[in-house]
This record gives structure tokens, C-alpha cells and sequence, in this order.
């Protein structure tokens, strides 16, 4: 029985907890392994940031936090208070130093951050609190854009629903790919998304343009991904001189035309590879790619995966057997 300990503290972000909680309920109503209990500062009553209480099952003066297997720090805004309660970061650096992995979700990681345990790792967090959690723990290395990332035995995550791709992805890690697919297509998850996954769609990852001729080059990008991009033409249609247009892109859209369009590419090729059947030489031409070997590089240096692979796992029509209960 493996005993994955969830902690919890007034303000927390009660989907930070209810979704990666219910994905080892079900491992555990599937497989059998293991026991989650939740703790806070005290037994009982812990009033989450949306006003939902819950009953938490422990304090941390009644459960010992040696012998954990896998501990669990949610995040949300009461977090700030919570990092500085002693008591409750001297139990969560004795639980982490015992336990054989450490995991936070969204927020979690300032509080996990707190106890010193972070220090030297690649972590990640929601993307609103990246800059919060860079300046305050400079002997990390924050990098918010995958949705969740494994730097030994601590795993951290970006926000709310990339805590159940992390929960998934510590049962895959148990169990293998069978039972964590099958928990997904049990709790009605669209797919489950690699770490390496960025956490931002297009729309957030970018910042809104504030000029009209910006908005032009940036919404003709969007309405036809795989139109004539380049930055002579996206220049002629903002009505600025390309090195003009380069300037006021980078400056208002935080990225340069040339990055932007591939992301935008990449976004579309992803919908559309676990959406369609298309094939991938045929998508890669639609989409501005140009040909099948462009687009599985662009593939590998941001997700890790050739676009058949990716297809092959998240797919619509993947299907896997459910476990025997």
C-alpha cells in the first residue's frame, strides 16, 4: 500500500486537490495500492479559496510524516500564509525528506519552496506565480511553460487541471501507461498531456497586442495558421516596414512574428492530430510546415515527440482496456 499524503491549508485551491486526489482514487479502487489522506495545520474543517470546506483527516501533530511514500502540495492563495506557519513547513521538510517522491501542484510550490527542499531544481508552477517564485527562490530554475516537470523524485506542476496530468503521470510511474489511460477515459479527460506540454494555448502565452497594426499581423496569423507568414508579408498586411513590425511585435506580443507563427502552427497541429485522421505529410503542408520532416522537428525541440507518436498516444481514436477492478 502505497500512502500518497495530500496537504491542504485554509485558502487552498480546492481543484489543486478534488482532481489528483480522484485520479488515485480511482488507481486505487482499480489496482488496489494505495492511501490518501489529506492533512492540514488541524483536523477537521479546512475552508477552501472558493468557500467549498473540506474535512481534512489529519493534522500534522497526528500523522507522523516519516515513511510517507509520495507527498502532495496543493497550492491556491491562502499559500502565503501558509509558507510562513513553522510549524506546518517544519512537518512538510520532515515528510519530504523521507518520502521516496515529492510532488506540488499550481502554487504549491512556494510552500514546498519554503522548506529548502527545492533548491537546485528545474521546477514549474502556475504561470501567474512564475515571477513570484523566481525572484523569492533565485536557487531555482522556474520554467512555467511545461505543464508539469520530473527533476529526480520531485515533480511539480502548473496550474488547477495540470495537477491531474501530474497525478496521472505518478501512476503511469507506478503502474505503467495502462491504468493512468485508463483513469483518464474513466474520468472523461480529453487526452493525457505529456509534461513537456506547454501550459499555454495561444491566447494566454501571448500577450494581447495594444496597436492596431499588430493585431492585423497577429489575427491574420491565428484565422489562417498555415497562410504566408513571413515577415515581408505579415509587414505588408500591418502596413509597417518589417524591421518596424519586428520592434513593435516583439515589444507588444512578447515574442518575435517568426516564434509566434510556429507556436500558433504548433497549436493548431496538435487539435488537429488528436481530432482528425489526417495525415501527418497532408497536415504538415495545410499548416504551414511545408513538409512531414519540418514539422517533426518543430514537434521534437517543443514537446519531445514525433507527431505520429503523439497522434498514436492522445489520439481520439486511441483506445485502451480498462483494468480489472
Amino acid at each position: 500500500m502505497r500512502q500518497v499524503v495530500f496537504v491542504v491549508f485554509e485558502g487552498f485551491q480546492s481543484v489543486d486537490l478534488v482532481g489528483p486526489h480522484a485520479v488515485f482514487h480511482y488507481a486505487q479502487e482499480a489496482v488496489g495500492s494505495y492511501d490518501c489522506p489529506v492533512v492540514a495545520p488541524r483536523a477537521g474543517a479546512v475552508r477552501s479559496s472558493s468557500g467549498l470546506t473540506l474535512h481534512a483527516t489529519h493534522g500534522i501533530a497526528d500523522l507522523a510524516p516519516e515513511g510517507l511514500d509520495t507527498l502532495v502540495v496543493i497550492g491556491g492563495p491562502g499559500v502565503n500564509d501558509a509558507r510562513h506557519d513553522p510549524a506546518l513547513v517544519a512537518w512538510i521538510t520532515a515528510a519530504a525528506s523521507g518520502a521516496r517522491r515529492v510532488a506540488s501542484v499550481c502554487s504549491g510550490a512556494l510552500l514546498l519552496a519554503a522548506t529548502g527542499f527545492l533548491a537546485g531544481r528545474r521546477v514549474t508552477t502556475h504561470w501567474a506565480r512564475e515571477r513570484q517564485l523566481a525572484q523569492e527562490h533565485p536557487e531555482l530554475t522556474v520554467d512555467c511553460d511545461p505543464i508539469f516537470i520530473r527533476d529526480g523524485p520531485v515533480w511539480t506542476s502548473a496550474g488547477v487541471s495540470a495537477g491531474m496530468d501530474l497525478a496521472l503521470a505518478l501512476v503511469e510511474d507506478d503502474h505503467g501507461p495502462e491504468l493512468a489511460l485508463a483513469a483518464a477515459r474513466e474520468m472523461v479527460l480529453y487526452l493525457r498531456r505529456p509534461g513537456n506540454q506547454s501550459q499555454f494555448s495561444v491566447p494566454l502565452w501571448s500577450a494581447q497586442p495594444t496597436s492596431g497594426p499588430v493585431r492585423t499581423a497577429v489575427r491574420a496569423v491565428q484565422d489562417d495558421p498555415g497562410g504566408r507568414h513571413g515577415l515581408a508579408e505579415l509587414a505588408a498586411r500591418a502596413g509597417l516596414s518589417p524591421r518596424h513590425l519586428q520592434r513593435r511585435f516583439a515589444a507588444e506580443v512578447g515574442t518575435g512574428p517568426a516564434a509566434y507563427v510556429e507556436r500558433v502552427r504548433m497549436e493548431a497541429a496538435r487539435r488537429a492530430l488528436t481530432e482528425t485522421d489526417e495525415p501527418v505529410a497532408a497536415l504538415a503542408r495545410r499548416l504551414g510546415f511545408g513538409t512531414a520532416e519540418t514539422m517533426r522537428r518543430t514537434f521534437h525541440r517543443h514537446l519531445g515527440i514525433a507527431p505520429d507518436h503523439y497522434r498514436e498516444r492522445f489520439g481520439h481514436s486511441t483506445t485502451h482496456a480498462l483494468p480489472e477492478n
